[in-house]
């Protein structure tokens, strides 16, 4: 994935040196702070925002039977969003509750899709995009499917070093679908 995150920064930097595309995307695009707590995006509500990590944490989860199920977190530089909402329009099964204090950039999905149409490079990102998120869920799926809890652990930390010091233990517990206890066995054979 790491070779995918290169090739996606390489063309992004390469295609903001266009003055055109670099204006119409920050005349879309706004930085907003958002304090910890603040909810990106609501279970129920549809996706209409595209919001990229410029500083912070983020986790997803969905709320099932009045429990929460964390299923993704998101730092620096990730892209935060509700896919299958934003494409199909429909009521995100998923909520993005910040973590820490977080300055994120916040398009909206319209004018995102508006710029892939103008700038042929941007359909290209959003496709590189899709194929990283994709691989990633591949992974996921694996991982949960047939790697230990420690093993999945240790696949958690080797991704994000930084996840412990952002994020609380019960919230790593429930993405690596394990008990708090589990974790805390985990960690002290560490």
């Amino acid at each position: 994935m790491k070779y995918q995150e290169a090739v996606i920064e390489e063309l992004l930097t390469t295609a903001f040196q266009d003055e055109a595309l670099r204006n119409a995307y920050y005349e879309a695009a706004q930085e907003k702070m958002f304090r910890k707590g603040d909810l990106l995006l609501e279970q129920g509500q549809i996706c209409r925002y595209c919001y990229t990590l410029l500083s912070g944490a983020v986790r997803g989860f969905y709320l099932k039977d009045g429990r929460e199920v964390t299923t993704s977190f998101c730092f620096a530089n990730d892209v935060v969003m509700s896919l299958e909402s934003a494409t199909r329009l429909t009521p995100s099964p998923e909520s993005f509750e910040v973590l820490e204090d977080s300055l994120v950039e916040v398009v909206s999905v319209e004018k995102l899709t508006l710029l892939r149409t103008q700038f042929p490079v941007l359909e290209k990102v959003w496709t590189l995009s899709m194929e990283a998120y994709a691989i990633w869920l591949e992974e996921r799926l694996a991982s949960l499917q047939f790697a230990t809890a420690k093993e999945r652990y240790g696949q958690l930390l080797e991704r994000y070093p930084e996840i412990v010091r952002k994020v609380q233990l019960s919230h790593i517990a429930s993405y690596l679908g394990i008990t708090l206890e589990t974790l805390s066995r985990i960690r002290a054979k560490g």
